[in-house]
Formats: C-alpha cells, structure tokens, sequence
C-alpha cells in the first residue's frame, strides 16, 4: 500500500473519530463510511434524520466539511482536502450537475451559442467542468463568488 494511500486512509480515521464525537454531542444516530477517491480522504455520514447536518443548499455540511478539515489538519499536520457527505446529498448533487453539464454542453453543441449557467460554488463548478468536458465542449467560469457561474461554449472556442 503506498505511503499515499496510507496518508488519505488516516485522514479518513481522525475524521471519523472527530464526526463521532460530534454526533454523540448532538444526540444524533449515524454510521460513519471511510473511503478513499480521486486522491482525497471521502467520508459519508448516513442514517434517519441527518437532514441539520446538511442545511439549506448544503451551508452546513460545507461548514461541518471544513471544520472536519481543520479538526484533521490540526492532527497530521497536513492540510487536508477531504470530501464529506451527509444522507448521500452530495452524491445526489453530483448527480444533477453531471446532468446539466452534459445537457448545457450538448446545447452549446447543436447551436453553436455559449451557454451560461446559474451561480455556483466551487464543488459545483468543478462538477459540471467535469462534465461539459467529458461531453466534448468547453467551459469557462465567469465572476466573482458568490456569483461566479460557468459559460459552456461549443468544442475549440
């Protein structure tokens, strides 16, 4: 197993330890999932409501995200990039944004016109970059956060 491997698995353990004790603070039943993709520690709270953890659009899982974050850079000393999910609602939004992407690049395909997308936070651009590329156009994003959103535009341009 490489030292990488290793790296991301700890992650994935400190921050399964900390989520724990947040969840027996909150009184709250959950079963905590570790897995390692895309080169990053990817942790998963799953169970019956769950639903405070997430918070409108997500605002409270990308907080409980990054304290999650500093709780397991303050332990190995590594800034870390892990991924948290609550009750599979990221998976979900992966899911539809893969599909606007695909949708917006196929658009911008058959028309031949850029096609502007709503605002959008980073985890989402990301996303949909993702995806407009793997449908075969190209994507910008255009902006300043909180209004920064992503110009699909025909393939070469």
């Amino acid at each position: 197993m490489s030292d990488r491997i290793k790296q991301l698995e700890q992650e994935g353990d400190v921050a399964a330890d900390y989520l724990e004790g947040l969840l027996d603070i909150a009184d709250l039943d959950g079963d905590i999932d570790m897995d390692v993709e895309n080169d990053r520690a990817s942790v998963s709270i799953v169970g019956a409501d769950l639903d405070m953890l997430v918070g409108d659009k997500g605002k409270v899982l990308d907080a409980l995200q990054e304290l999650t974050r500093l709780a397991v850079t303050r332990e190995t000393g590594e800034r870390s990039r892990l991924m948290l999910d609550v009750s599979g609602y990221r998976a979900q939004a992966r899911e539809s944004l893969t599909k606007i992407g695909t949708e917006a690049a196929q658009k911008a395909i058959e028309t031949g016109e850029p096609v502007e997308l709503r605002a959008m936070n980073a985890f989402e651009r990301k996303i949909v970059h993702d995806a407009v590329a793997a449908a075969g156009a190209g994507s910008v994003s255009k902006g300043e956060d909180p209004n920064r959103r992503i110009i699909v535009q025909p393939a070469g341009e």
